[in-house]
């Protein structure tokens, strides 16, 4: 049995280096033995291969310094709630990126009708159906949150897809409401009920997706949720929102394979809590 010089051992220290570098904290034990394990045998290296008496040297203790462990990438953690392979890949990029900036965060699977509520690390809250915009699209028209809703087209009225910052403000009505997209007037805020043929009680509780396209854009929460959850949430601080797509790709949208790149290209600043006091005077409705 041949056993390893000190010279080829040597040579495999710059590989384990760079393993380091790789494993996470689950491997970092294995690692540490691995490289005390070497630094015994690389002191042991002169003995090996003697067959007559020589001089003998002392044994030099190795010590091997493992390059730096980076932090394990965090996870989406949905728990029991069943949710769609978008909304989990969304979910895990936005934990492994930090995309949310440490703040909570929303998901709109569009084509579930689904929203769900996660703390700051990934952990969903809790989850709710929703109306969304009438109209299949990811897109808002230019300029169509300047106009009165009796001039929106049943085309034109869409739920957009991408990264919003919500903020809390206050619709025309003097309601309280959560700000996706301000300049297109699109909310989140309390299901409406003024229309009693729109029915929107009963589509939030009907297992049809297609019964939860109704609104002009806005996202329609049942109001339990929104007090519980919704307004909690925003009432100290703002969040991110993200409204998955049902036409585009997440790619598209939100440039997940690109992380590093995406993340940089998707930063926004964040405005600070209480700036919805501008917004108090929305000229539309909430719908």
């Amino acid at each position: 049995m041949n056993l390893p010089t000190s010279q080829s051992l040597a040579s495999s220290v710059p590989a384990l280096r760079k393993l380091g570098a790789r494993v996470g904290k689950a491997g970092r034990l294995s690692l540490l033995a691995g490289a005390t394990l070497v630094g015994l045998l690389l002191a042991l290296g002169p003995f090996v291969g003697r067959t007559v008496p020589g001089p003998v040297r002392a044994p030099v203790l190795v010590v091997l310094v493992a390059a730096p462990i980076e932090k394990a990438a965090h996870h989406a953690d949905f728990g029991a709630i069943e949710a769609s392979e978008d909304a989990r890949q969304l979910a895990g990029w936005v934990a492994a990126t930090a995309d949310n900036d440490g703040r909570p965060f929303i998901l709109i699977d569009k084509k579930q009708a689904r929203l769900y509520l996660f703390d700051a690390s990934a952990s969903l809250r809790e989850s709710t159906a929703v109306l969304l915009g009438a109209a299949l699209g990811d897109d808002t028209v230019p300029g169509i949150g300047t106009r009165p809703i009796a001039d929106v087209r049943p085309e034109e009225r869409t739920t957009p897809a991408g990264r919003f910052v919500g903020e809390q403000g206050l619709n025309a009505a003097g309601k309280d409401v959560v700000w996706v997209d301000y300049d297109a007037a699109v909310s989140m805020h309390r299901v409406v009920t003024t229309q009693p043929k729109e029915r929107r009680l009963e589509r939030l509780a009907s297992p049809l997706i297609a019964d939860k396209r109704i609104s002009y854009g806005c996202i329609n929460v049942p109001a339990a949720f929104f007090d519980a959850y919704i307004r909690p949430t925003f009432a100290t601080q703002n969040a991110v929102i993200y409204v998955l797509p049902e036409q585009k790709s997440l790619q598209q949208v939100f440039g997940m394979p690109l992380a590093a790149a995406a993340l940089g290209a998707m930063s926004m600043s964040f405005p600070a809590a209480g700036a919805d006091a501008t917004h108090l005077n929305r000229g539309n409705q909430s719908h």
